[in-house]
Order: structure tokens, then sequence, then C-alpha cells
């Protein structure tokens, strides 16, 4: 037989007792308080672990085996990532027992399902994969100025799935580590900043020469990034109303940009006190009309 309604009267009323009772209560109380515990105590350890790898290559660096600041900044950002991962995945589950959900039978039929996922997350594994070559064999670090996946800028983080790379501008650029199958660094050698000087056809080369030579002896005392004085390779180009020379810099690291306009604007300078002049584009008009009436006069003489 159907039930009354009395007897959802009766359950109605059991619920509402259930719901309004101290029982309840108490056990929502004691799950928010073991939650916001494990959730303490997580962030405690990872600002603690962050702390401690931040003074275990503090102490490194003082040791006989010494790493670059640039891997030293890529091994910290990485482990700190780690150890978040870890921290929080070990906190849902604590967070789960609390619940009172098993946690076994919910890992191992994890375990299968992504064994099964796995198969068709080739993807993922490529960049774990990658991600972790890049790391062990040093190909660039956190700080470095590379270029990769049409993508030029400064390394900001490297992680075991995903590079982060801002650019110039302020953007910045998440990249798959499976994407990432040709690297230039700038950020490892030297460079070289290379300098085209323009000189006019009526200027007397030789002395345009001997002036450039002068002033490069200067630069290195004026400009620290300069590791060797400057050399004049010699004339590079006859253009089309100038004589072009070629003037090339060693410098450190990412520092040809502001070597190379340093130059222009100290050649530039000199060049105006000594006399010699800078051409600009000139263009010569020619008529035919006149050739027409220089004709006439010529066959009437």
């Amino acid at each position: 037989m159907g039930d009354t309604v009395a007897d959802y009267g009766e359950r109605w009323g059991n619920f509402q007792d259930y719901l309004l009772g101290p029982e309840l209560w108490l056990k929502l109380g004691e799950g928010a308080f073991d939650i916001l515990v494990i959730v303490t105590i997580a962030y405690i350890v990872i600002k603690l672990g962050k702390k401690l790898t931040s003074e275990f290559f503090f102490k490194r660096r003082r040791g006989p085996f010494k790493i670059t600041k640039r891997r030293e900044d890529t091994l910290r950002k990485l482990f700190g990532n780690i150890l978040t991962y870890f921290v929080y995945f070990t906190a849902f589950v604590m967070i789960l027992e609390t619940f009172g959900l098993k946690i076994g039978p919910l890992l191992a039929g994890a375990g299968v399902a992504g064994l099964a996922i796995g198969f068709g997350a080739q993807s993922l594994v490529k960049d774990i994969i990658t991600g972790f070559f890049i790391i062990f064999e040093d190909q660039f670090s956190v700080g470095d100025y590379v270029r990769t996946a049409g993508i030029e800028g400064f390394v900001e983080e490297i992680g075991l799935k995903t590079c982060k790379i801002k650019s110039w501008t302020g953007e910045v650029h998440i990249i798959p580590n499976g994407n990432i199958t040709q690297v230039t660094n700038y950020s490892i050698h030297n460079s070289i900043a290379v300098v085209d000087v323009s000189i006019a056809y009526e200027g007397n080369i030789e002395r345009a020469e001997a002036i450039i030579l002068e002033l490069l002896e200067e630069l290195p005392d004026k400009y620290e990034p300069m590791i060797t004085v400057p050399e004049l390779l010699g004339v590079q180009n006859l253009g089309a109303s100038d004589v072009v020379l070629r003037i090339v810099a060693e410098v450190y690291p990412m520092e040809h940009w502001a070597m190379a306009r340093a130059i222009r604007k100290e050649v530039k300078n000199r060049l105006d006190e000594r006399g010699i002049e800078i051409p600009f584009p000139r263009l010569v008009m020619y008529s035919r009309q006149d050739e027409v009436e220089a004709a006439k006069i010529k066959e009437n003489v």
C-alpha cells in the first residue's frame, strides 16, 4: 500500500529534526575545522618548502659546485611548482577523507582511468618529456632571451608541460613544450653589435676611417658592456649616394642593440665635429624637352 499523508508528515518532521538538530551541525563544524586545518598546513608547507629551496641554492653559491644564476632561477621555480602540485594533491585527498570517502578504491579507479586516458594524451606525454630534457640539458633558462615556435622574448618560467615567454612589448606567450623543436638562445654567448656608417662620395674616405678608428679606441672606457675595442671592417657597400663603412663590436649578451645605438650617436657627433658630411638622399631630374632644345641649338651652330 502507498504511503499516507501521515507517513509523509512523519518523514518531513524527522528530516526537520535532523536538519535542525545539533548532530548535523557538529559534523559540519568538525568537517569545516578539519578542512581549514588541512588548507592552513598545506599553505605553511608550501611557503616553508619554497623558503628552504631558496636557502639551499643560496648556500650552494658558496660551495665548490656552483651553477649559473640562470639555471638556479629555473630549478628554484621548477621545484616550487612540483612542491605546490604535490602538497595540493595531498591536501585534496585528505579533504576527501574528511567527507568519509574511501580513497583506496578511488585511487585505483583513477589509475585505470589514467592509463586509458594516457593512450589518447600523447601530446601531454610529449610536452612532459620535452620539458624534462629542456631542463636537464639546460637548453635555456629563466631570464634568457630566446626565439622558438615563432615567438621571441625573455623566458619567464619553465615547467614540465609549458614555458612562458614574455615579448619585449609585454605579451606573455604560453608555449607547450612539445611545440619547442628548435631554440635560438641569445643569452649564452657574447653578442655582436653591427653598425653601418654612410659617408658622402664627396668626402675623404681615408680621413673618415682615421677619425672613426680614433673614436673606437675611446669607446670601451666609456661603455662598460663593450668587451673589446670595436673594429672598423672597411667599405661594406657603395650605395646610390653614399659609401657605407661597417663597424662591429663584441659586447655582453643582449647588449648589442643598446651599444649599436651608442656607436651611431658617437660616430655622428665625431664626424660632425671634424667636418665629415653624412650624406642625404639626392634626386637628379632629367627633362627630355631640355635635351631636344639642346640638340636644336647644336644643329643651328
